[in-house]
């Protein structure tokens, strides 16, 4: 039985015990220990979790620590049906939710995952790196949003919900460290300022961690130097109004991923017969192996340092203003944020010693956005929501890339683009009877995108100079306008989205819901280097129609379980193909509309406390996608009835057990995830397919059974020292490279708070 049967067969197992767990539960059992109610903001309200005709995963704090999530992209290990995938294994994240995503490792096109914090919508993914600190919860939205949002997404929203100031003096720190002189460490401190005023300070820090070698050399990679911090003050002006202001910074000088090679390596230049000049390399086989090199004339012209790592160094600084008036029937929230970061980053995309692909990222972007709605309070029969949106993006970015042993040269890619978005959103909730419930939601946007000055200039002199440009006048120059000059585009785009549903309460703790939606993405633009003026042409916004039923028991005090099955129907979905370049005799990017598309899948989400002290938690997804109107790929194969790439099987769960020892708790954890073959054929081929596998992580806690104001834990992660790949991919043909994960690693946790 091959390993994909064997998993199915796992799948179905687990499945079929849910469903007899599920029916024994329905008959009359003796509590063991109650479920937590799980409180969420979902629908711009504190409300269960279980009240909520949406489906969605909400992950708590303690929850995030025991899969160690240290950032958005860890996610995935922990909820269904999301992937994350670091573009090249950069800081660029490439998000995909129930098989709607967008691959791209430029920073100016906007991601059908919309990722916000405390409200304030992230419009570009590379703002999303930051840290994961002192934070109450995330919520994972699945499915359309931009009824109840003020930006509209296709594909779902993951909503992270910080810690607000208290009124009682509260402070905390935690503390990690582990394999690799690993330090992880967060505080915090709360409390009054004042009769009215309130306020919270939090922290965080993360340094060493490398656990990469130089194949070469010996040198390691993989250090991280990240420090951030969220000051938060909230003035209660009178029982009904609060004004909450957060300004937040950070600062990243991290190494990056290094790649690795899984097919060997035939280095350029050849002699005149085919020959290597250099040394071929083996694929790697040790998770632990890269490779890297910067030439110092390189540096030069860039600005580095001719002795720098593959690394990061990217600042991150916000501010957002919150008020709130209760209006008597209805509140008013108020929400106006700005947002600025600066990224450079160095890569070395052909993970060798040759200078083959060497990437410097050179980017700023800055965002502005101003929501204001109001909102019905809770009422028997009717509530509603109404809201306004704007925002204003602005994003310049700068990257060169090193070709000097394959092309003879270098390459800088340089454009600015600016973005506008208005929305009128609003959704309302009419109670037909006790049980019945209707919901209808409407949009209305308009967004302009304007990319400007888009270059990309090839220079061959030592150091490169990119600032004489060749003409035919001056045929010897040293630097070659490749773009046929700046290249400037427009996209404009109105659209109306909504949403329709039914809710019917099966019984005090079963929802049952029934929904169609419809989301748009915006257009954008390829901005990839070795351009033609063809490729600059925008691609047009992606529709996407989603009907979803849906249901929520709780068949006892003691077990949860949520499933919902969906159908998405596509329209103008955007995907990256590739043209091929005559200067460079290589594919480069081009965004393409594929017609028509379609996605089915279903999801279940079970939360279990059989026994006293034990807590169970499951959940499963399963996806696929097909073309279903003619789409050709670069090499004019038409894929109409292929599957879309994606995994489509994801699967995880958690159990722990609590046991008091003397007058102390202790609790042992294990949680594990399995991410289905990600295989890549349109784009790429099957070589680029990523395999299937498994990770597992576990931990032991001791704390003290009255006030746990302490703890003292011991965690592995990757249990078993799974052999994996983040992702898989070629910047330059013949060039394979891939992201391992990161082998096991042990430590120790220390918490304290009062």
């Amino acid at each position: 039985m091959n390993s994909t049967k064997i998993f199915y067969s796992r799948v179905a197992l687990v499945v079929s015990g849910v469903l007899a767990a599920a029916t024994a539960a329905a008959a009359p059992a003796i509590d063991t220990g109650r479920l937590e109610e799980v409180v969420v903001t979902a629908q711009r309200r504190a409300e269960s979790a279980q009240d909520v005709g949406i489906a969605l995963s909400v992950l708590s704090v303690d929850s995030l620590k025991d899969a160690g999530v240290a950032n958005v992209n860890d996610l995935q290990n922990a909820t269904p049906s999301l992937e994350v995938e670091p573009a090249f294994g950069s800081g660029q994240p490439q998000f995909r939710l129930r098989g709607v995503g967008f691959i791209d490792y430029t920073s100016n096109n906007s991601s059908p995952v919309g990722v916000s914090v405390d409200g304030v919508a992230l419009p570009f993914p590379i703002q999303t790196q930051g840290q994961v600190f002192d934070v109450s919860r995330i919520e994972v939205l699945r499915g359309p949003q931009g009824t109840l949002y003020g930006r509209n997404t296709t594909g779902g929203a993951v909503n992270f919900i910080s810690n607000r100031p208290t009124r009682e003096l509260h402070a905390g720190a935690d503390v990690e460290f582990g394999s690799h002189n690993a330090l992880v460490t967060e505080a915090f401190l709360s409390g009054p300022l004042g009769e009215s005023l309130s306020g919270r300070i939090a922290v965080a820090a993360e340094q060493g961690g490398a656990w990469q070698r130089n194949r070469a050399t010996g040198e390691e990679l993989g250090d991280k130097d990240k420090l951030a911090a969220r000051v938060q003050l909230l003035w209660t002006i009178s029982d009904g109004t609060d004004v909450r202001l957060s300004l937040h910074s950070s600062k990243d000088k991290s190494d990056a991923y290094g790649l690795q090679l899984f097919s060997s390596f035939t280095p350029a230049p050849t002699d005149g017969e085919g020959v290597p000049l250099f040394p071929n390399l083996a694929a790697d086989t040790s998770p632990y192996a890269t490779g890297w090199s910067l030439r110092p004339a390189f540096a030069q012209a860039v600005g580095i340092s001719p002795n720098s790592k593959p690394g990061v160094n990217n600042t991150n600084n916000g501010a957002s203003l919150d008020v709130n008036v209760d209006l008597g029937a209805a509140t008013l929230t108020s929400i106006t944020a700005y947002n600025k970061l600066a990224r450079h980053e160095l890569n070395d995309w052909d993970a060798t010693a040759y200078i083959e692909s060497d990437v410097y990222f050179e980017s700023g972007a800055k965002s502005f956005s101003q929501e204001v709605r109001i909102a019905s309070k809770p009422a028997a029969t009717l509530d509603w929501l109404a809201g306004l949106y704007y925002a204003d993006d602005k994003l310049h970015e700068q990257f060169n890339n090193d070709f000097a042993q394959r092309l003879g040269g270098a390459a800088r890619t340089e454009y600015s683009q600016n973005g506008t978005s208005f929305g009128l959103f609003g959704q309302t909730g009419y109670k037909f009877t006790d049980k019945l419930k209707g919901v209808l939601g409407l949009r209305y946007e308009h967004e302009k995108r304007e990319l400007e000055g888009l270059t990309t200039l090839f220079a061959v002199g030592n150091p490169p100079n990119f600032a004489d440009v060749a003409s035919a006048a001056n045929p010897t120059g040293l630097t070659f306008d490749l773009s046929s000059g700046s290249q400037s585009r427009s996209l404009t785009n109105s659209d109306v989205s909504g949403k329709i549903g039914l809710e019917y309460q099966l019984a005090p703790r079963d929802l049952l819901y029934a929904t169609i939606s419809r989301g748009t993405k915006s257009g954008g633009f390829t901005a990839h280097n070795t351009l033609t003026p063809h490729a600059v042409d925008g691609f047009k916004p992606e529709t996407l129609t989603a009907l979803e039923v849906g249901v929520k028991s709780e068949f006892s005090s003691t077990l949860r379980l949520n499933s919902s099955v969906f159908h998405y129907e596509y329209r103008d979905q955007q995907i990256l193909s590739k043209i091929f370049d005559p200067f460079s005799q290589s594919d480069v990017g081009r965004f393409i509309n594929a017609p028509k598309s379609r996605i089915d899948g279903i999801e279940v989400e079970l939360e279990w406390h059989p026994l006293q002290g034990l807590d169970i938690s499951q959940y499963v997804g399963y996806k696929k996608g097909k073309f279903t109107e003619t789409i050709l790929n670069s090499s004019d194969v038409d894929f109409n009835g292929h599957d879309i790439d994606f995994p489509k099987t994801s699967y995880g769960g958690q159990l722990a057990y609590t046991v008091p020892v003397g007058i102390f708790n202790l609790r042992a954890e294990t949680n594990y995830s399995y991410h289905d073959k990600y295989p890549q054929l349109f784009l790429l081929g099957p070589v680029f397919t990523n395999d299937s596998y498994w990770l597992a992580n576990a931990s032991v806690t001791l704390s003290p059974q009255a006030g746990a104001s302490w703890g003292v834990s011991l965690w592995v992660r990757n249990l078993t020292d799974q052999k994996y790949y983040l992702t898989k991919n070629y910047f330059l043909p013949n060039t394979n490279v891939a992201a391992a994960g990161e082998p096991t690693t042990f430590g120790v946790r220390l918490k304290w708070s009062f």
